[in-house]
């Protein structure tokens, strides 16, 4: 459960596990895409993390418009997912040379943290994944993501992944068969979670 924080609510220390927040996948329910992030959360909560995932069909929130004040009850899911959190993973598949509609839109979304004490996303870490069946589209993809990451405020992780979907990556059950990027998606969990952990990573207080 995510616990509902005002906007100027302060932060202090970290005193609990870390909450890493992914983010991404495709309109397609169990795409390439969702399972590398389900793969780097899967990893972090191995590490102690608390994670929240807000993928597929949690992901197709309405057309962002900041001139509107009500949010439907995904879009407001997220945004306060995003306000507590410490780390976020962020998956998205190239379309067309680009980020996908629906992740860019998503992230949209955290022009609503503007006002916060800790605006956008500013101080966590972000670990950034570009999903395509061939290499040319997820270089681009990665690079608008790591560009997103900092005009968000937020630290990309030293790692980001660029994975091409056309071997087939994973098993039936959700396991990455490829050892290389098994590899990387571990190290990159790595990379979100001490950076999440650390002392300076502020934590939000929850209203009483």
């Amino acid at each position: 459960m995510i616990l509902e924080l005002a906007a100027d609510t302060p932060w202090r220390p970290l005193a609990q596990a870390p909450l890493i927040v992914g983010i991404g996948g495709s309109t397609h329910a169990g795409s390439t895409s969702e399972l590398l992030l389900r793969a780097v959360l899967t990893e972090t909560a191995r590490l102690g993390a608390r994670t929240k995932l807000i993928a597929g069909p949690d992901a197709m929130l309405p057309l962002y418009a900041p001139n509107v004040s009500a949010r439907d009850p995904l879009a407001h899911e997220l945004i306060e997912a995003l306000r507590i959190c410490h780390g976020v993973v962020i998956a998205s598949p190239g379309y067309h040379g680009s980020v996908s509609g629906m992740v860019k839109n998503a992230l949209d979304y955290i022009e609503d943290l503007r006002t916060d004490t800790r605006p956008y996303l500013d101080g966590r870490a972000i670990g950034c994944i570009a999903c395509a069946a061939g290499p040319q589209a997820t270089g681009p993809v990665l690079a608008a993501l790591r560009a997103i990451a900092h005009a968000l405020r937020g630290w990309p992780t030293p790692l980001g992944i660029a994975a091409t979907s056309y071997d087939g990556l994973f098993d039936a059950n959700g396991v990455c068969t490829n050892d290389a990027l098994a590899a990387q998606l571990k190290i990159m969990a790595t990379q979100v979670f001490r950076f999440a952990s650390s002392k300076s990573t502020p934590l939000l207080d929850a209203k009483s």
